[in-house]
């Protein structure tokens, strides 16, 4: 969010959110400072389906003399914690708002505040705000706040600081303040309905690299009904924080966190990519055509190897275009885009047909555009990997953010069943080769990531179809026989020499 230029005023809104707190109410909003009510807006309270006459004391309260704009609206049924903020943070962009404050209708956030809360935001300085009760961690037991939820406070935040890399001295307050700018760019509708949707924010936060700042506020426990389940919430945020991790490594789906559109390859990694960028480099430079390029950045290493690349992709990722001599946009389910030329030298479909319903009708249209004698490198994922295979024993198969059970994977493949897929595709293979698991992404490198990349590799050896995470396949256009200045040449003969791309019109002919 950027700082508010002289003249300008944020549109500041305050989401009251109020479930049976009819006695509390009132005496909530009447705490808010006579001096900041200028300030605001319009105010939002929510009632989510109260018992009591929770809407009539909003209503009530809204008709004074004095009052902010209000606005007060009841749910026909409840919506849960989460739900009612998703509805009211939805309320508030479509009011053309830009600040706006989380404030409990119980009173145990100090509405006296509600000016702190604003200030950063209004400097640009961060996109969210929390008031922390345990800056001063004293001051929550004076405050009141029992000794158990103090120390849970304590434990949980600590755990979830170290599990996201944050340094929140407390996460489970329920006074923040949003850019409702920040707001719309996090998928806050796939949150949760429960109580922990406060830590899924946070975590959206973090994952996107939006700034948090926190400032000390008062603790105050009184004679509000708490219809928070302790057990059950710690269960929930623990849960969330992990998800979360294991969602970065590729396990699991986590639908409220963003999926990268980009591939981020690294080299090196005894990945399928990082394999084929090494086969390439024995190669002679050529015209390479590379299918699911993403941003390029495995076509960039082509290009330094003195390969001339087009790229294709469904996305355009920012920077493709300079990393490669020609991109093209395409959705591969409706075949290769026009303009692309043939005659290429090589074509990498790396980790690509596992995510088409008819690879075939691709396969086939790519070696139309290869060259006679040109070579396909290609990779798929084992689905005969010990993992997938563990996966249908215990009965919990599902799919992954990405690997061997990447959610977007519409077909799977077994050394068996790509070689099958190839040759009815027309394609000989040269070669097939099985990679270990990948170790690095997951463990983030060190001794433990080396030592079993190590085994991962020997058993691979060993048993390339159960421990192979990934084949990677040298392949050629089939021909029953091949004709070169009039001579009849064993097709094996053939595959057996060394290719040399030519930008000259061959004399080789295919039959």
């Amino acid at each position: 969010m950027s700082p508010v230029t002289e003249g300008q005023r944020p549109r500041i809104g305050i989401l009251v959110v109020a479930y049976n707190a009819e006695s509390t109410l009132e005496k909530t909003l009447d705490r808010i400072p006579e001096d900041f009510r200028p300030k605001i807006t319009e105010i939002l309270i929510l009632d989510d389906a109260s018992h009591d006459a929770t809407f009539t004391a909003g209503c009530r309260w809204s008709q004074l003399d004095g009052r902010p704009p209000t606005v007060v609206m009841r749910h026909t049924k409840n919506l849960g914690y989460g739900g009612n903020q998703k509805a009211g943070y939805a309320l508030a962009a479509e009011r053309g708002l830009d600040i706006v404050v989380l404030l409990h209708g119980d009173g145990q956030y100090a509405p006296e505040l509600l000016p702190r809360m604003v200030e950063p935001l209004e400097r640009g300085e961060c996109e969210a705000v929390f008031g922390s009760r345990m800056m001063r961690p004293k001051d929550a037991l004076r405050g009141g706040m029992p000794v158990y939820k103090w120390l849970g406070n304590r434990v949980l935040t600590r755990l979830e600081n170290k599990l996201l890399g944050t340094a929140l001295t407390e996460f489970h307050s329920g006074y923040r303040a949003y850019s409702v700018e920040a707001l719309r760019a996090l998928p806050i509708e796939r949150n949760t309905d429960a109580f922990d949707f406060d830590t899924q924010i946070i975590v959206q936060l973090a994952d996107a690299g939006m700034r948090i700042r926190e400032i000390p506020i008062p603790t105050y426990y009184g004679d509000e009904i708490c219809y928070v389940n302790g057990l059950r919430y710690a269960k929930d945020v623990v849960k969330d924080v992990l998800e979360y991790r294991l969602a970065k490594k590729g396990f699991g789906t986590c639908s409220w966190i963003p999926k990268p559109a980009a591939y981020a390859f690294k080299e090196g990694d005894g990945s399928s990519h990082a394999v084929i960028l090494e086969r390439m480099r024995s190669l002679p430079p050529g015209r390479v055509l590379d299918v699911g390029c993403s941003g390029g950045l495995f076509a960039e290493r082509l290009e330094a190897l003195g390969h001339r690349v087009t790229g294709i992709d469904h996305v355009e990722i920012d920077g493709v275009r300079e990393r490669c001599s020609a991109f093209f946009p395409a959705d591969l389910e409706e075949g290769l885009p026009d303009g692309i030329g043939d005659g290429y030298d090589y074509i990498v479909a790396a980790d690509v047909i596992e995510h088409l319903s008819r690879p075939e009708r691709v396969l086939t249209q790519l070696r139309q555009v290869l060259h006679p004698h040109g070579q396909v490198l290609l990779s798929v994922p084992n689905f005969g990997h010990w993992y997938s295979r563990l996966r249908v024993a215990l009965g919990v198969f599902d799919y992954d953010r990405r690997g061997i059970l990447d959610e977007t994977h519409l077909r799977f493949f077994t050394r068996a069943s790509l070689r099958r897929t190839v040759r009815s595709a027309g394609y000989d293979v040269l070669s097939m080769s099985a990679t270990g698991a990948p170790f690095w992404p997951v463990l983030g490198g060190g001794t433990v990531a080396r030592v079993l990349g190590g085994v991962s590799k020997l058993l691979t050896r060993v048993r390339p179809t159960v421990f192979g995470y990934q084949y990677v396949a040298l392949l050629t256009p089939h021909a029953a026989r091949t004709i070169i200045a009039g001579e009849h040449i064993d097709v094996q003969d053939i595959l057996n020499r060394q290719f040399v791309p030519t930008d000259r019109p061959t004399d080789r002919v295919g039959v």
